[in-house]
């Protein structure tokens, strides 16, 4: 049995999770944790994720509950991310990381974790997402320099940055696949003159409205025919499920860095 932490545990991912942890055989839950403020703290995290009391109370200082977990599933944002990573690495707990919106440096933080520690980070944990990924090389690597590349993303409202990690990660795929840096030729909206399209840009459109969950296409555009590979998810349980079994994948490895790829076992097809 794989005792699980969960941080942001009252927020809409926190919740899902909770209640995917206690739909999934194999794992339970350890701990919840949430931020100092929150009327939620001292409740029990399942009675604040709307599926009955766990006996797990809801606290601010992870550190105070290091010894009821094994694992920790944290989908936040980056600067809590990194606290709660420097202390699963001194307490050889284990991550799996959905947060999204680390910059380079922050990324070689969470290579250097990795050598202590087993970590499973992906901008996007569904597995559907992670297929569409592998599609993306196939497309590119068929359509080459043949045709222009743009990325289109919605998310809902509330959604802190832009554009997703999940459509950063897709246009890096493309970029990878055709030889190209994507810091070199990302193109991030339009606005005024800005003359003939570059054939070597990627483009990419983020739209922020309503409560989408999540919504992603990346357009293959060439003369006389447009090629479209889109994923729409349309709950945040597929990401929930995917992260527990990222979680369970990880099993009793010690050490190393890892992505849904790997996960899933498509790394190499």
């Amino acid at each position: 049995m794989v005792n699980i932490a969960i941080t942001g545990a009252a927020g809409r991912m926190g919740k899902t999770l909770i209640t995917a942890v206690a739909e999934t055989d194999g794992v339970e839950l350890g701990a919840a944790i949430e931020r100092p403020g929150m009327s939620v703290i001292g409740a029990d995290a399942g009675e604040v994720a709307g599926i009955g009391k766990t006996g797990v109370s809801i606290v601010t200082d992870l550190s105070k509950v290091m010894d009821r977990f094994d694992l920790l599933i944290d989908f936040t944002v980056v600067e809590a991310t990194l606290a709660n990573l420097a202390l699963c690495q001194q307490s050889g707990k284990q991550m799996v990381i959905g947060t999204t919106g680390f910059e380079d440096s922050q990324k070689q933080t969470l290579q250097h974790s990795s050598e202590d520690i087993a970590i499973v980070f992906a901008p996007n944990m569904s597995v559907g997402v992670n297929v569409t990924f592998k599609l993306l090389e196939v497309a590119a690597s068929i359509f080459g320099d043949d045709v222009d590349v743009e990325v289109i993303e919605l998310h809902h409202r509330h959604k802190v940055d832009a554009p997703s990690g999940t459509a950063l990660r897709m246009g890096e795929i493309v970029a990878n696949v055709l030889g190209r840096d994507l810091n070199e030729v990302a193109l991030f909206g339009r606005e005024g003159i800005m003359g003939e399209r570059k054939r070597e840009t990627i483009g990419f459109e983020s739209i922020r409205a309503g409560d989408s969950v999540g919504e992603h296409t990346v357009m293959f555009a060439g003369a006389g025919e447009r090629v479209e590979i889109s994923h729409k998810a349309q709950s945040r349980m597929n990401f929930a499920k995917g992260a527990l079994r990222a979680a369970l994948w990880l099993g009793d490895k010690e050490s190393g860095l890892f992505d849904m790829q790997d996960v899933l076992g498509i790394a190499d097809l």
